[in-house]
């Protein structure tokens, strides 16, 4: 090891969950280590909603709660910023960049990487998605389904600036509703 290498005391890791979930929008959180304090702030839905999807409204919310990280957990120039390398949070690490911070893009995993996910995980309960369509990490499908159960209602929580929600899948949803009217009419 060289002379010339700073040794960081302090780090803070910071990572996102929802980025590729149909509905909601995103939760970053931060992990200020060593003393494990913890702050989650939440995109909305409406960033990843047409217009502000297009003109990339996210990447503004990232660098804003990039900007309460800061604020709330103080760091110093001992700090190092361990970021996520999800697109989403390249505005956090832009504005962390130029604030002068020693700023490492990596992958998330252990403790901080669980309580994004399950922050998540609880905002789709919140907004009434049922425990059981989110116990798998492959839950595209059952969410999907549960949109089509109530179309009219739910399509408010998608990301429906995707370009796959316009071409492709709100035609499935729509498609996956008449089946179930249909069922439900077959039945009576």
């Amino acid at each position: 090891m060289s002379l010339d290498q700073f040794i960081y005391t302090k780090t803070i890791l910071i990572d996102d969950a929802g980025w590729g979930d149909l509905i909601l929008g995103v939760v970053i959180g931060a992990l200020k280590l060593p003393d494990r304090r913890y702050m989650e702030r939440r995109i909305p839905v409406t960033s990843f909603q047409s217009p502000n999807f297009e003109n990339k409204a996210y990447l503004d919310d990232a660098r804003r709660i990039g900007k309460e990280i800061v604020e709330a957990m103080q760091p110093d120039k001992q700090t190092c910023f361990k970021v996520c390398s999800g697109y989403i949070l390249s505005g956090i690490r832009g504005f962390l960049e130029e604030q002068g911070f020693h700023v490492e893009k990596t992958v998330i995993t252990g403790e901080l990487q669980e309580r994004v996910e399950k922050s998540f995980i609880e905002w789709c309960i919140e907004v009434g998605v049922p425990r059981d369509k989110l116990e798998s990490n492959r839950r595209f499908y059952p969410i999907l389904d549960w949109v089509a159960d109530k179309i009219e209602l739910r399509e408010r929580l998608v990301k429906t600036g995707w370009k796959s929600w316009q071409n492709k899948w709100r035609q499935e949803a729509q498609k996956l509703h008449l089946q179930k009217i249909g069922q439900l009419q077959r039945t009576m």
